[in-house]
C-alpha cells in the first residue's frame, strides 16, 4: 500500500510527479465519491499548468464512483464554495495550490453547504481508502455537464454593498495572474449596470499559469512593490491584490502602504458590529490586542479559535458568528456558509469608505498606533517543538501568560508573541505585537530578541 504524503491538516497539498500527480487526483475523487455518495458535486480548478489535468482526473474518479460533476472550469476556490451551498449539490472541490511553488499543486475539499473536509473532518478516512484502492464497483457511472457559476456569485457578492451608496473612487486591483480576473470583470460589469461610481484600474491580469510576476503571494513583502506603485501613480483611493485562487486579498491604503491582515480583521469586525452589536466575531490567537480593543468597542462578542479554515469554520457554526478573521487574510463570512472569501472584504471595505468618507489610512492609523505589531515572520528550523521550547525555558521567570491554542502564545501585559509550526509547510511562523500605552520599546527590539533565540 502507497502512503501518501499530499494529505495535510485541512486539504491536499503536495509536490507534482512525487507526491501528488492525474492518478493520485483519479483516487481521492473515487474516495470522496465512494465514501460520501453525493449525487452531485461541483469541481473547478486554478490557473496552474496541472491543475486542469488534475481536474479532469479527479472527475473521472468521481464519475467512477457514481457521483454526477458539474466542471465550473477555471475557478477560484470560493466559487467552488459558493456553488457548494448556493445550488443543489452535496460537496466541492477545487483543483489549487493557491501561493505553493510553481511544482506543487493540491485540492481545497467540502461537502454539502460546504462543511469543509479536514483531518478531523474525513480527509484521513478519503487518504486510507485513496492508499488502500478498495473501490467498490459500481452499476451506473456518473456524468458532467459544464456549468458557469459567475453570473450567480456576483449577484450574492452584490448583496454585501448597497450600490447607491457607494461614492465615487479608484481601485487599483492586481489578481496577480491568477484566477480573480474573470471575477472582476464581471463586477465591473455588474457596476456599470448598477450605475456604480468604482472605476477599476487593471494590472497583471490575464490569467497565465506561468505566472509570468511571480506566484502571487503579497503578504510576503517583495510580492507588493507593483501594486503599491500603480496606487501612487494612478492615485487611487485604494489598492486590491489577491493570491493565486484568490480566497485571500490585501489592501493597500491611497499612499501605497500595505495594511497588515491584522488591521482588517478590526475594520471588517467594525463594519459587521456598526450594523449589528452583539454579535460574535471569530479570531485567531496570533494577533489580538486590536481586534478585542474594536469588539469591545462596538459591543461584540469576542471567541478565539485554532488558525485555519477548518478550525475557524466549526468556531463560527457553533456560536453563530457573523464574521471570522485570520492575520494572515483569510476573512469568512456566516452570509457566505461561513466560507472564505477574497471579494467580499474589499467591497466591505470600499462600502465603509463610502459611509465614513474616509481614506483607509485614516481608518487604520489609530489601530496601527495603538497595537503595533511584526507582521509574519516565518523561519526554517530543524525541530519546531524544540525550539519552542527554548522560548519557553528562556521567557520562564518573565511569567508570562500562556496560551496554547494554537502554537503557544506568551503574554507580558505590554508586548506579546505566539509563535506556531506551519499546517502546511516546514516553518515556524512567529508574530509579535505590543501596547504603545503601556510599552514604548520599539517593535525591532522584540524582533531582533526573537530571531536571535530562534536562530540560535
Amino acid at each position: 500500500m502507497t502512503t501518501l504524503t499530499c494529505f495535510k491538516a485541512y486539504d491536499i497539498r503536495g509536490k507534482l510527479g512525487s507526491e501528488l500527480n492525474e492518478d493520485i487526483a483519479y483516487k481521492v475523487g473515487r474516495a470522496y465519491g465512494q465514501i460520501y455518495q453525493p449525487h452531485t458535486i461541483a469541481v473547478g480548478a486554478d490557473i496552474r499548468l496541472s491543475s486542469e489535468g488534475l481536474k479532469q482526473a479527479t472527475i473521472r474518479g468521481l464519475n467512477d464512483a457514481g457521483v454526477n460533476v458539474l466542471d465550473l472550469g477555471m475557478t477560484g476556490t470560493e466559487e467552488v464554495y459558493f456553488a457548494a451551498f448556493h445550488l443543489d449539490v452535496q460537496g466541492g472541490i477545487e483543483i489549487t495550490a493557491s501561493h505553493n511553488p510553481m511544482d506543487y499543486n493540491g485540492m481545497k475539499l467540502v461537502r454539502e453547504n460546504a462543511r469543509p473536509i479536514g483531518a478531523d473532518s474525513g480527509l484521513k478516512d478519503i487518504q486510507a481508502l485513496a492508499e488502500s484502492e478498495a473501490f467498490l464497483s459500481i452499476e451506473t457511472k456518473g456524468s458532467t455537464q459544464k456549468y458557469n457559476i459567475v453570473p450567480a456569485f456576483v449577484e450574492h457578492l452584490m448583496t454585501y454593498i448597497d450600490p447607491a451608496q457607494i461614492k465615487p473612487l479608484k481601485l487599483v486591483v492586481n489578481a496577480g495572474n491568477g484566477a480573480a480576473g474573470h471575477v472582476i470583470d464581471a463586477i465591473e460589469q455588474q457596476f456599470k449596470q448598477l450605475g456604480v461610481p468604482v472605476s477599476l484600474l487593471k494590472i497583471h491580469h490575464e490569467a497565465d499559469g506561468t505566472f509570468p510576476n511571480g506566484i502571487p503571494n503579497p503578504i510576503l513583502i517583495e510580492n507588493r512593490d507593483s501594486t503599491s506603485q500603480a496606487v501612487l501613480q494612478h492615485q487611487a483611493d485604494l489598492g486590491i491584490a489577491w493570491d493565486g485562487d484568490f480566497d485571500r486579498c490585501f489592501l493597500f491604503d491611497e499612499k501605497g502602504q500595505f495594511i497588515e491582515g491584522y488591521y482588517i480583521v478590526g475594520l471588517l469586525a467594525q463594519a459587521f458590529l456598526l450594523k449589528q452589536s452583539g454579535e460574535k466575531i471569530v479570531h485567531d490567537p496570533r494577533l489580538v490586542w486590536n481586534t478585542l480593543d474594536i469588539i469591545e468597542k462596538y459591543q461584540g462578542i469576542a471567541v478565539q479559535s485554532k488558525s485555519g479554515h477548518s478550525f475557524i469554520k466549526d468556531q463560527m457554526r457553533e456560536h453563530n458568528a457573523a464574521y471570522g478573521g485570520e492575520m494572515s487574510a483569510h476573512h469568512y463570512f456566516r452570509d457566505f456558509a461561513y466560507c472564505d472569501s477574497g471579494m467580499i472584504p474589499w467591497l466591505l471595505v470600499i462600502s465603509l469608505l463610502s459611509e465614513t468618507s474616509q481614506s483607509l489610512s485614516s481608518l487604520v492609523e489609530d489601530m496601527i498606533t495603538k497595537f503595533p505589531c511584526s507582521g509574519e515572520i516565518n523561519f526554517k528550523v530543524a525541530n519546531t517543538d524544540q525550539t519552542i521550547q527554548t522560548l519557553l525555558d528562556y521567557y520562564a521567570d518573565q511569567n508570562p501568560v500562556i496560551d496554547r491554542t494554537d502554537g503557544i502564545s506568551l503574554d507580558f501585559g505590554t508586548w506579546r508573541f505566539n509563535v506556531r509550526a506551519s499546517n502546511t509547510e516546514p516553518l515556524l511562523r512567529l508574530n509579535i505585537e505590543s501596547r504603545l500605552d503601556r510599552d514604548h520599546q520599539p517593535m525591532q527590539h522584540y524582533v531582533d530578541e526573537l530571531t536571535a533565540l530562534i536562530q540560535s
